[in-house]
């Protein structure tokens, strides 16, 4: 789910408030306080029940306020939420407030008899099982600190043990980045810890970081918001954990490969069966039964959110029939046995009738939503079209879990209509568009110049019609990037969109772009973790390394009337001269 942004996430927020001190954002308008009342009026019922299993089984958390790397730099804030007390406000919307309420709940919480969690120490939780002799941890956080921070709270209030196991449900950095942090690779190496993930993990955690690894990264830092502050105007979390902790990424390769569903293994005195499920939330995945314990550990399949068929950051688009097969197996292999569903994000859900409603509603939530972009598609509707058709059935709005906090229903039926039949909508005229800044030059005149087009702009602004000002107004900041007027008003535009957005990751997007039109855009070091640079298999780093060559500087690199190639020369060494980025 994460690219690798290391040691960036606590940095950039301090730039990020020093920006936001000298243009404070804008108030909520009446559009938006008019569409926030509405959104309001429409929310389902509250019983309760989340909050209830949020903090069910809760035993302490941590004494320090904030978790500190070892020069001393903050690497994650328990209190970065705490003014999320009473009614949203109108620059929030209802449903995301009272989400992100629920996600800021942390410390270490019994989830079932021999079974923990530590949650609201990063994105992720960590998962704690007791076996004989040591813990088996299944997902070890994003960042090594952070991890080690959850593991020490677990020892110190559970009694302190040795970890036997770790599991990497999947290939996503948030899944498996901490394990340093917990385990050294000496001590897998000699046989006293096993790291067990799922078929294909190495190379799909290195393909997502190394090949689009730089096009993610910069996404990223908008899908999660990095620079933009937590507040009531600010950032609301990721809509499945608070946000990204900061440190350093890891990775320790597995040594015990899991592949069929059914697979069984007992692991220091611990029975876990396994299912299968690739090419759902991530390319390699699964999930863990605990027979014994009746618990189901769920990885990332079901959350309390929709989740992402095609994550804003950019990633191959999921397989969404698959993923509700998934679920359906889950619900017919597992679901009878389980009296405690556990997740890899979120809280978990408990009795044996809430954990089949849960699988139920998610399996439903993906179901309906492939089968309705796929029919809606074969009738000639294009992505952006069928997007604006697409609701969820009377049932399914009526379940908080089913809601758009991190995915929506919009960014997803557009990536269903994109797995079956490509970006092309079978409209000639985008078959070979101009570029989008030729575009825009040509768009602003054809509308009368930079004056008309920025009071069509403001026009839209005062009638609310945010959607239409800020496609004007971004013709107008592409033909005319300078133009200070243009981008002051399009970060109102974005602005009031975030505000309105139930979806953390659209608020994050939205409020990031408004920013950068405000203020220069966060530096980030998009690095690649040596860990995970060691773990690529040759194959894939040359293939990477191909990716970045630029074909006419590298045919500019011939030899010289000597005979010797440029590159051979002394002190001249091109390579950085032939790549992209250096």
């Amino acid at each position: 789910m994460i690219r690798a942004l290391a040691g960036v996430a606590l940095s950039a927020l301090i730039v990020a408030q020093a920006a936001f001190a000298q243009e404070a954002p804008k108030p909520a308008s009446a559009a938006t306080i008019a569409a926030q009342k509405a959104a309001k009026a429409a929310l389902p019922k509250e019983d309760g029940k989340d909050l209830e299993f949020a903090r069910r089984g809760f035993i302490a958390t941590s004494k320090e306020p904030v978790i500190v790397s070892a020069k001393g730099e903050p690497l994650w804030n328990f209190h970065a939420y705490d003014f999320l007390k009473g009614d949203a406000p109108a620059t929030v919307h209802p449903a995301l407030w009272r989400h992100q309420s629920l996600l800021k709940e942390n410390g270490l919480f019994k989830a079932s008899e021999g079974v923990w969690q530590v949650r609201g120490f990063d994105i992720s939780n960590m998962t704690l099982i007791a076996g004989k002799t040591g813990w088996i941890i299944v997902d070890p956080l994003t960042r090594t600190d952070v991890a080690k921070a959850a593991l020490g709270l677990a020892n110190e209030k559970l009694g302190a043990r040795p970890v036997a196991a770790v599991i990497y449900t999947h290939s996503h950095s948030d899944h498996f980045g901490g394990v340093k942090g917990i385990v050294s690779a000496e001590d897998v190496k000699a046989g006293k810890v096993q790291i067990i993930a799922p078929e294909h993990f190495v190379e799909e955690a290195a393909s997502e970081n190394v090949i689009a690894g730089p096009a993610m990264g910069r996404r990223a830092t908008y899908q999660f918001g990095v620079g933009t502050p937590p507040g009531v105007q600010g950032s609301m979390g990721s809509g499945i954990g608070s946000g990204l902790s900061g440190g350093e990424i890891s990775m320790i390769p597995p040594t015990l490969i899991i592949r069929k569903t059914g697979e069984t293994h007992v692991v220091d005195g611990v029975t876990l069966e396994f299912q299968m499920v690739p090419e759902t939330e991530a390319p390699a995945e699964l999930n863990v039964m605990l027979p014994e314990r009746r618990t189901f550990l769920v990885g990332e399949i079901a959350v309390c959110s929709q989740h992402n068929v095609l994550t804003p950051r950019g990633a191959l688009v999921r397989n969404t029939l698959r993923w509700a097969g998934f679920l359906s197996e889950a619900l017919r292999l597992y679901a009878d046995r389980s009296d405690t569903l556990v997740a890899s994000h979120c809280w978990p859900r408990f009795g044996n009738g809430e954990v089949k409603s849960f699988l139920t509603a998610q399996r439903d939530n993906y179901k309906f939503l492939h089968d309705q972009s796929v029919r809606l598609m074969n009738n000639g509707l294009n992505a952006t079209e069928l997007a604006e058709q697409i609701v969820p059935t009377p049932e399914l709005a009526a379940n908080w879990s089913t809601h758009g906090y991190y995915g929506t229903y919009n960014h997803n039926a557009k990536a269903v209509s994109q797995r079956y039949i490509g970006w092309y909508d079978a409209n000639p005229a985008n078959l070979n568009p101009h570029i989008p800044t030729e575009r825009a030059k040509r768009l602003v005149a054809a509308l009368g110049g930079a004056d008309r087009v920025l009071a069509l702009g403001k026009a839209a602004m005062a009638q609310g019609d945010y959607r239409w000002s800020s496609d004007l107004l971004s013709q107008l900041v592409f033909a005319e990037p300078g133009n200070t007027a243009a981008k002051a008003l399009l970060a109102d535009s974005f602005e009031q969109q975030g505000y309105q957005a139930e979806s953390a990751l659209w608020r994050n997007m939205f409020l990031t772009g408004a920013s950068e039109l405000r203020h220069d855009a966060v530096k980030l070091n998009t690095a690649v973790s040596l860990d995970l640079a060691a773990a690529i298999p040759s194959g894939m780093l040359l293939d990477s390394v191909a990716t970045r060559l630029v074909p006419a500087k590298v045919a500019d690199e011939e030899s010289d009337q000597s005979g010797v190639h440029r590159s051979q020369r002394k002190g001249g060494d091109h390579a950085s001269e032939r790549c992209d980025g250096g």
